[in-house]
């Protein structure tokens, strides 16, 4: 999992900080976006010209990231 991680970098020069796929101006949250208006992470990785395995990559980020929020639910 570490070698996947390996993939995202945070750099304050690019995308204004946000993670990105490394060698890229791809976001993580750009690719959570795609994913969830269905495209596959194959479509991806040919859209965009990365590997599958950076969309890999940027879901194991965002699984961490979110892993470690507390997340509010509102009630009605």
């Amino acid at each position: 999992m570490d070698e996947l991680l390996r993939r995202i970098v945070v750099d304050p020069r690019i995308m204004a900080g946000k993670p990105v796929i490394k060698g890229t101006r791809i976001t993580v949250d750009m690719i959570l976006e795609l994913l969830a208006s269905g495209m596959s992470p194959e479509e991806i990785a040919e859209d965009y010209e990365i590997s599958v395995e950076d969309v890999r990559a940027a879901l194991l980020y965002a699984a961490k990231i979110l892993g470690r929020e507390e997340v509010l639910v509102g009630t009605q």
